[in-house]
């Protein structure tokens, strides 16, 4: 892609670009860096692999950046089947300006850009909103679904830990095993509202510390991933119908994850569904102090997909 993009203020040599292919690793991680976000390489490689992103290049610089990561697959259980947005919508993420090129109107004429594409493919949008996006996205159509709240453990607290009274056994609690995979494909598309295994697979990999199910005797109940980031691991997807069971996946993983932090020095983080009471106490009992919030939106139904109250922790506002 190479079409031209006016700049609203008259700047010559500007281009619209494609981010995996006229678009380095370098790059994309100045803007990620620029905003103070956690994305790392990884990250970036993921989204792109599985979506689609268009840039701004001012001259020689990439000074603007939009994605889309398109979750396409019907799904004909539960709730989901009820939601307009079912199964035919796609994630809106990394809208993110260098701030010195701000105020010149690319976040938006990016975000028309991509929201243009996925009308065209017949997807509706999705996002996370920060409180400063949520007005220009309301602005656009967009609808106001479910908060959450990012929580944060510094670096200095994954050293040492108090000893915290794990929560009651809740059914049989393990690492996640390759015969999961079924398990997870039938629970997560209902509470998600699309099919999203192969970039499950991909959050397993990259932090298996954070890979942990609950299962009974005849099914998979719930399940935690994790990813590694730029400046901190981050906890999340976590599926489960109860705050007991959240908190039981957490009290697994935790320990190996806050290890693993404390090597590498970094944060961790969760992004926690608002009103979660018992999963924000042990949140806090682990030193995690809440941060900013967010908010789930969607343009062209009445309320974002999924079953919200089965999704304890998204993926993240850049995943969903």
């Amino acid at each position: 892609m190479t079409a031209s993009i006016d700049s609203p203020r008259g700047g010559d040599g500007t281009r619209l670009v494609d981010l995996a292919t006229e678009a380095t690793a370098a790059e994309w991680l100045t803007l990620s860096t620029a905003a103070h976000w956690n994305q790392n390489e990884a990250d970036w490689r993921a989204m792109l692999a599985l979506g689609r992103g268009w840039g701004v290049r001012c001259g020689e610089t990439l000074v603007a950046s939009t994605l889309v990561l398109p979750y396409r697959e019907d799904v004909a259980t539960g709730r989901v089947a009820e939601q307009a947005a079912s199964g035919r919508f796609a994630w809106i993420s990394m809208v993110l300006v260098l701030p010195e090129w701000r105020g010149r109107g690319f976040a938006q004429r990016l975000l028309r850009i991509a929201i243009d594409d996925l009308a065209a493919a017949g997807l509706k949008p999705v996002l996370d909103a920060t409180p400063a996006g949520r007005p220009v996205y309301s602005k656009l159509g967009f609808v106001e679904g479910w908060a959450f709240t990012r929580w944060r453990r510094r670096a200095a607290s994954n050293a040492s830990d108090a000893t915290v009274a794990a929560a009651p056994p809740v059914a049989t609690v393990r690492p996640l095993a390759a015969t999961d995979w079924p398990g997870i494909a039938h629970l997560d598309p209902p509470a998600f509202g699309a099919d999203r295994t192969a970039l499950l697979r991909q959050l397993a990999e990259r932090l298996p510390e954070a890979a942990w199910t609950v299962a009974d005797s005849d099914h998979l109940r719930a399940f935690l991933l994790g990813r590694d980031g730029r400046t901190a691991l981050q906890l999340g997807p976590l599926v489960a119908d109860d705050e007991a069971t959240a908190c039981a996946l957490l009290d697994a993983a935790f320990p190996a994850v806050a290890a693993l932090a404390a090597q590498r020095g970094l944060d961790v983080i969760a992004d926690l569904h608002d009103g979660r009471a018992t999963v924000a106490k042990w949140l806090r009992q682990h030193s995690f102090t809440a941060e900013r919030p967010f908010t789930r939106m969607v343009l062209g139904a009445d309320a974002p997909p999924g079953d919200a109250a089965r999704i304890m922790m998204p993926a993240g506002p850049e995943l969903g």
